[in-house]
C-alpha cells in the first residue's frame, strides 16, 4: 500500500532532533507559556517574515481569534461580511460565523482553484470589512489585485495560510502578505506538530496582543481579565517539536516540489486534469489535487492498484447542513471542484518507486 501521507517516515527522518526536544521539555518540568513557546513562535515569525507569532491550541482558534481581535478593537462588529472563496475547507467559514460575521462566498477559478479576483468587487458592499484568502491545497492565492482592492475599499486582509507553510509569493513567504494570517499545524501540515496546535502571524502588534490575551482566558496579566477569552494556548511540547520541524521545512518543501513535478510533467492520461503551475515557488504542494469526470471510479481503482487517495472536499461548505441557510446558493465552479477533486499521495518522503507506481497507476486508468 502506498500511504496518502506516511506520517511514521516524515517523524522517522528528525526522530533523533524530536526526542532530544521531548525529553528537554519533560526534564524542564514547565509544559506551558515558557521558553520552548517563546523560542518557536520567535523562529516562526522571523521564517514568515512579521514581526509577531502567537501559538494557540489550532489553526480554526488562529482563524477565529483574528475575527474576534478584530472585533475587540472596533474593526469589525457581528453583521460584516467577510469576503472569502467558496471552495474551501469548512473551518474559514467557521470562523467568520463563530464571530457573528458574514461570509460572502466567490467562486474560484477552475485554473488553479484559488479565489477569482476579478470577481472580488462585485462582491464588496458598504458592510464588507475584510478579504480572507484561502491558501488552497498550498498554492498562494494572493495577487496584487485583491491588495488593491483592500487599500481602495479600506479592507483588511486574512490568510488563512493552514495549508500552505514554506509557499512563496515573489519572495515573500504566505502568512506575511495580508495584515494577519491563520496556521494550522494538524499533523498532516507541511509543519505538522504531534497532535492540534496553530498560530497566527501579524505584524499589527496592538493585534497580535489582543489576539495573545483572547487565547489565554481573556487576560495579558495574571488574574486579570479584559476580554472574555478562552483557553487555546500551544504547549511546550507542540512547541518544541514544531521548532525541530520548522528548519527542515524548506528542504521537505522542496521536496513535495519534486513530487509535484513529476506528476505533472508524467501524467498524461486525458481523463486526468492535473494542477496549472506558473510558479512553482508559489505552490508548497500540501496537496496534489487531480481532476476527473469519474473522480469516484478513479478513486476506487487506485485503491485495488494499492494506492490510497483523498478526496478534498466531497461536499463544499454551502451544501454543508449547518449551513443549511445557504444551501440555495447555486456556485458551479466550487461545486464542479468539489465533484471531481482527488488528492494523490505526495510527501516529503515518497521513493521514486512509489512516485512511477501512482504515475503508470493514474495513466493505465481507463
Amino acid at each position: 500500500m502506498i500511504k496518502f501521507l506516511n506520517l511514521q517516515k516524515i517523524t522517522a527522518k528528525y526522530a533523533d532532533e524530536i526526542h532530544e526536544a521531548v525529553l528537554r521539555v519533560v526534564d524542564s518540568g514547565w509544559y506551558l507559556q515558557g521558553a520552548e513557546n517563546e523560542r518557536f513562535e520567535r523562529n516562526f515569525a522571523q521564517y514568515i517574515g512579521t514581526e509577531h507569532a502567537i501559538g494557540c491550541a489550532n489553526g480554526l482558534d488562529a482563524l477565529i481569534w483574528i475575527f474576534r481581535a478584530y472585533i475587540e478593537m472596533g474593526v469589525m462588529q457581528p453583521g460584516d461580511e467577510v469576503i472569502v472563496p467558496a471552495n474551501t475547507y469548512i473551518a474559514t467559514i467557521l470562523a467568520i460565523t463563530e464571530n457573528g460575521l458574514t461570509p460572502v462566498l466567490v467562486e474560484p477559478r477552475l485554473s488553479d482553484y484559488q479565489i477569482d479576483d476579478s470577481l472580488i468587487e462585485s462582491a464588496i458592499t458598504e458592510r464588507t470589512k475584510a478579504i480572507c484568502i484561502v491558501h488552497l491545497y498550498g498554492q498562494c492565492a494572493y495577487t496584487e489585485q485583491i491588495s488593491e482592492l483592500c487599500k481602495k475599499y479600506n479592507l483588511k486582509l486574512v490568510e488563512d495560510n493552514a495549508q500552505a507553510h514554506g509557499c512563496l509569493y515573489h519572495g515573500r513567504k504566505t502568512g506575511s502578505l495580508g495584515d494577519a494570517a491563520g496556521h494550522s499545524f494538524y499533523p498532516g501540515k507541511n509543519l505538522g506538530a504531534f497532535g492540534d496546535a496553530g498560530a497566527v502571524t501579524t505584524s499589527d502588534k496592538a493585534l497580535a496582543d489582543t489576539i495573545r490575551a483572547l487565547a489565554n482566558y481573556g487576560s495579558s496579566k495574571k488574574y486579570v481579565f479584559e476580554y472574555t477569552g478562552r483557553n487555546s494556548r500551544l504547549d511546550e511540547i507542540q512547541a518544541a517539536i514544531l521548532d525541530v520541524k520548522l528548519r527542515h521545512l524548506d528542504e521537505d518543501v522542496a521536496l513535495r516540489q519534486s513530487v509535484a513535478q513529476r506528476y505533472c510533467a508524467e501524467i498524461t492520461n486525458p481523463k486526468i486534469i492535473v494542477p496549472s503551475i506558473s510558479d512553482w515557488k508559489a505552490h508548497a504542494f500540501h496537496l496534489f489535487p487531480v481532476r476527473c469526470a469519474e473522480r469516484d471510479r478513479l478513486q476506487q481503482y487506485l485503491s485495488e492498484q494499492g494506492i490510497q487517495t483523498i478526496i478534498h472536499y466531497p461536499i463544499p461548505p454551502h451544501k454543508q447542513e449547518c449551513y443549511r441557510q445557504m444551501n440555495h446558493l447555486s456556485l458551479p465552479v466550487t461545486e464542479q471542484i468539489h465533484n471531481e477533486e482527488l488528492s494523490l499521495p505526495i510527501s516529503p518522503v515518497m521513493s521514486e518507486e512509489e512516485i512511477s507506481a501512482v504515475i503508470n497507476a493514474v495513466n493505465k486508468f481507463e
